[in-house]
């Protein structure tokens, strides 16, 4: 892995020098990670235009950093931002920085700190570079999208009359743990008959009824990575209304992930999902942008959404999630985690779309 970490360091270090500086402060976590390696609470890099970097964290991460990243100089500091802030002092004076990440008050340190250079802003340069996923990014979202599919599977039976949401929950986050996720990708929505109007519904103490519609949204966190997926079924008999809401939502999401190709425009790709809502008279039910990337983070560019601008590349992983949500009787989402791909899309969560009645 440290030819992968020291290659993006390298495109990093081209991306400084278009944003007028000579090296750029790293404070954001998640964008440490991605350039070293190294998972921690309290770390930073300072990167030069010729690629070479300098990693700061504190005593308790000091072992791993030696031997996550023994590539890189080490400094053992708590302070991290400013003594690699000192450190760049001393051989620039034009230093780029993380503004989204950094708050005001951090910045007046930073700026503060003697002999400090000019701080120029970074803006979201590492972002940009961890939109398109290496292989072996994938390989790891592709094992926690499987993971999400087994977990999804054998919680499946469990679904029944009697069950609470926050059990389903439960059950399937720990299923996830036990099948070798380092824990859920994000906090699980279960939500059952008129919960279902409510698209980040809490799991609670409602228990499922015969002639509900149960979505269940759930993924699990593997390597790091972040699978994201959201299946509806039907407990019982299933009315019309259900069942045409149902088709409309597959309708629908078949038609976003079909306009996932390399080249498409975020908002079209929206577009194709929502439009067929939209013509169905469901405008106003369908509230949230059809998708957004994922990775190191469960939310990431590129994000998809009708007021949403840019272009989708080759290995570019991304959720495409229509629902349809009615205030009083339910709702029906559907969410595959997919990459976008050269050859079309590669959906990488692979549970069956169809209706399941249970």
């Amino acid at each position: 892995m440290l030819e992968i970490h020291q290659a993006r360091r390298g495109r990093l270090a081209a991306l400084i020098s278009d944003r007028g500086a000579d090296a750029a402060l790293v404070t954001r976590l998640v964008n440490v990670r991605y350039l070293t390696g190294l998972a921690s609470s309290n770390a930073a890099l300072l990167v030069h235009t010729d690629g070479s970097a300098v990693l700061a964290t504190d005593a308790r991460y000091a072992g791993t950093a030696a031997r996550v990243c023994p590539d890189l100089e080490l400094l053992v500091e708590r302070q991290v931002a400013a003594v690699l802030t000192a450190r760049a002092a001393a051989v620039t004076d034009r230093l780029a920085f993380e503004e989204h990440e950094v708050t005001v008050e951090q910045h007046a340190d930073l700026a503060g700190t003697s002999g400090a250079p000019g701080l120029i802003p970074l803006r979201r340069a590492v972002e940009e570079l961890r939109e398109v996923k290496d292989e072996e990014e994938l390989a790891l979202l592709a094992r926690a999208c499987a993971i999400t599919d087994q977990a999804f599977r054998e919680v499946l039976p469990s679904v029944r009359p009697g069950v609470t949401e926050r059990e389903i929950a439960v059950a399937l986050e720990r299923r996830m743990v036990d099948l070798g996720a380092e824990k859920p990708a994000f906090d699980s929505i279960v939500a059952s008959g008129p919960n279902g109007a409510v698209p980040h519904h809490d799991p609670g103490d409602r228990a499922v009824e015969a002639g509900d519609l149960v979505t269940m949204d759930f993924g699990a966190l593997y390597g790091g990575y972040h699978a994201d997926m959201t299946r509806t079924v039907a407990v019982g008999r299933v009315a019309d209304w259900q069942r045409e809401m149902y088709d409309l939502v597959a309708a629908a999401q078949r038609a976003g992930y079909e306009a996932a190709v390399v080249g498409a425009d975020t908002k079209g790709v929206d577009a194709a999902a929502r439009d067929l809502i939209a013509a169905a008279g469901h405008a106003d039910h369908f509230p949230h942008g059809l998708g957004h990337g994922v990775g190191l983070e469960i939310h990431e560019a590129p994000l998809l959404g009708y007021d949403k601008t840019g272009k989708l590349m080759d290995r570019v992983p991304i959720t495409a999630e229509p629902g349809v949500y009615i205030a009083g009787q339910g709702g029906v989402r559907i969410e595959d985690t997919l990459v976008v791909r050269a050859g079309g899309p590669e959906l990488l969560t692979k549970t069956t779309k169809e209706l399941l009645v249970l």
